[in-house]
């Protein structure tokens, strides 16, 4: 099969996704700059949750250039990763609704371990479909981050039990994590063109 819908779908699920997300940002009562500091941490989750989402999008987007088919299981996974990415919003209301309070957060760290999680299944399917040996492997290599990723938001999970803002403080980590520009799959598709 052609990559063509997943990759126009999935596109579509992720725009709707962050039009969820800011529509749940609302306009203060009032017309004075400290009527927007009750809004504040709402703003804030908005902000940690669209750069997410905006990192998702992003690495998406270069295994869809790295793949050249896709197949029903990458179908299924690819639906999987865009089930957990649909909670985002939500639980992304609920903390900033709640000021960070530790089952929003706790849920919210979840929400992103799942992600994570079926981010990793879509990428072994794509290199199942596409052989060890292909661009899209070689470019994955060992998916150190990918891996560091998972593991610190499961850390995050334990440690809200203890602190909410550790939790937030590791969220953070992972984000910042992959806004550091990712050069694997760019080095390797341009290497075989």
């Amino acid at each position: 099969m052609e990559k063509g819908r997943l990759e126009a779908f999935s596109d579509g699920v992720i725009a709707v996704i962050i039009t969820i997300m800011v529509l749940e940002l609302h306009v203060p009562h009032g017309n004075q700059l400290a009527d927007l500091v009750p809004l504040l941490p709402k703003f804030l989750c908005y902000v940690l949750s669209f750069i997410n989402v905006g990192l998702y999008w992003n690495n998406h987007h270069h295994l869809m250039q790295a793949a050249k088919h896709v197949n029903g299981r990458i179908l299924w996974a690819n639906l999987h990763v865009l089930f957990w990415m649909s909670l985002i919003p939500v639980t992304t209301d609920w903390m900033g609704e709640n000021h960070f309070a530790q089952t929003p957060v706790i849920l919210y760290g979840v929400v992103l371990l799942m992600c994570g999680v079926a981010y990793s299944f879509l990428v072994k399917a794509l290199i199942a479909k596409h052989g060890k040996d292909s661009v899209l492997a070689q470019a994955i290599g060992r998916d150190k981050k990918g891996n560091i990723s998972v593991l610190l938001y499961a850390l995050a999970i334990a440690l809200a039990f203890i602190s909410s803002w550790i939790a937030m403080g590791l969220y953070l980590t992972v984000a910042a994590m992959w806004l550091i520009p990712d050069t694997r799959f760019e080095k390797i598709i341009y290497q075989k063109k």
